[in-house]
């Protein structure tokens, strides 16, 4: 779904500006109802998907994706993977059929190139090689490489479904605005554990279910973390993205991209050096936080793997619908979650031992399963009220027995055998 919208360039902008365009843009409140997914897919060879594909094979897969007529935005990741991002719809049906279709044409169009969309939350053996070359991705790779490892990895070996929901009403209850804060904090937990689908890295297992989920924890924390928990959800946001730090200052009239060290957008305001930022530095700056929630005039829930199989998207932007739209389940998620967030312990989410065992366990954890078990029993009872078709309603109700109900995620299945045997199918978990 497209992001919050700021005004390109303009004056200076001052710290109150600022903080008032972050209250009042991130957060658009009331109805109507609209729904969004963003697919991150990995792009592989379509019989030997432990190679590399080359660069000049990844040019022509993009070409030919993009040729295609998709209802849908097509981007490309800095690591050659291929996103797209529903337009806002006002039904899970309509967000279904349109993405179902256009994955149906890229495909084709790659399968065309012996090419295929591999559902890995990261990539089980290519190292991290960057594809895009453009200047903003040089100063991120520079930003991030001061943390260490986990940010390259990011960039270019991993792969997510981002679930778009409505910020939420202004009054409370269960589709309220401080309710669905809250409650996509916690139930994020839920998902990563439910969803982890990464256990693997350039072959190797890594001790986690979601090792993508260990990457956003070993990026920078004020990069990624969220807004503490219990504060205003506007108020909190404004003042974690007031100070968090600027990943860099875009280039003007030729000159390079910089890299500050440890300067805030803050204290950009306040000393305008290198230069005076504007409205579009700010809105700028926001691309490049990555919490596990990211309020962008809409919700958009960071946190889930993607999934294996050609339709295993639809299991969590199914689940995630239901239970933020549909007021009773929400009401029962809620409930179920709610207690979870006296075991977080110190500090917000992603960096506190709740979301660590999400990513490392799944849904092996007790707490977590229990949860899991309530709110996706309460996902597929609200399906019908939503008006989810057949299809959807089976797959879900699929997941929940093969996977939920047993304490298992999709990285059980990949660590139950050896990633050689992945090779020995005709489409690897495609």
């Amino acid at each position: 779904m497209p992001a919050a919208q700021f005004n390109d360039g303009g004056p200076p902008i001052a710290e109150t500006e600022a903080a008032d365009l972050l209250r009042c843009i991130c957060f658009k409140t009331g109805p109507p109802r609209k729904l969004g997914v963003e697919l991150e897919w990995l792009v592989h060879d379509l019989h030997s998907p432990h190679l590399p594909v080359s660069p000049g094979r990844l040019r022509a897969a993009h070409a030919a994706a993009r040729s295609l007529p998709l209802r849908s935005a097509l981007t490309v990741e800095p690591g050659g993977q291929l996103e797209l991002s529903s337009l806002p719809a006002a039904s899970l049906t309509e967000v279904v059929d349109s993405v179902s279709a256009d994955l149906t044409a890229v495909r084709g169009a790659l399968h065309a190139q012996g090419l295929a969309l591999a559902g890995f939350g990261q990539d089980p053996w290519q190292p991290p090689r960057r594809f895009l070359r453009e200047p903003r991705y040089e100063a991120m790779q520079r930003c991030l490489d001061r943390a260490g490892p986990s940010g390259l990895a990011m960039m270019c070996t991993s792969a997510s479904i981002q679930v778009c929901v409505d910020a939420g009403h202004e009054e409370p209850g269960p589709l309220g605005l401080g309710r669905r804060w809250l409650l996509a904090h916690l139930l994020g937990a839920v998902l990563v554990a439910a969803f982890a689908n990464s256990p693997y890295a350039q072959g190797t297992r890594t001790g986690w279910r979601s090792n993508r989920q260990a990457l956003w924890a070993g990026i920078e924390p004020g990069r990624t973390l969220a807004p503490p928990s219990g504060a205003e959800p506007r108020a909190a946001w404004a003042q974690r993205v007031l100070d968090a730090p600027v990943m860099c200052v875009r280039a003007r009239d030729g000159e390079p991209w910089q890299v500050p060290e440890g300067l805030t957008f803050r204290e950009w305001t306040r000393g305008r050096q290198p230069r005076a930022p504007d409205r579009a530095d700010l809105a700028y700056h926001l691309t490049t936080l990555f919490p596990p929630v990211r309020p962008q005039g809409h919700l958009e829930l960071r946190m889930i793997d993607a999934q294996p199989g050609a339709d295993g998207w639809l299991v969590p932007l199914a689940v995630t619908a239901a239970l933020f739209d549909d007021p009773q389940a929400a009401e029962i998620a809620y409930r179920a979650v709610k207690p979870l967030g006296e075991t977080a312990g110190a500090g917000p989410a992603p960096h506190n031992p709740l979301w660590e065992t999400a990513a490392r366990k799944g849904l092996s954890d007790p707490e977590l399963h229990a949860a899991a078990v309530v709110c996706f029993a309460a996902a597929l009872d609200a399906l019908p009220r939503l008006g989810a078709a057949e299809p959807v309603r089976q797959a879900v109700a699929a997941y929940v027995e093969r996977y939920v109900s047993r304490g298992r995620c999709p990285a059980d299945d990949l660590l139950d055998s050896d990633l050689d045997d992945l090779l020995d199918q005709e489409e690897p978990l495609r």
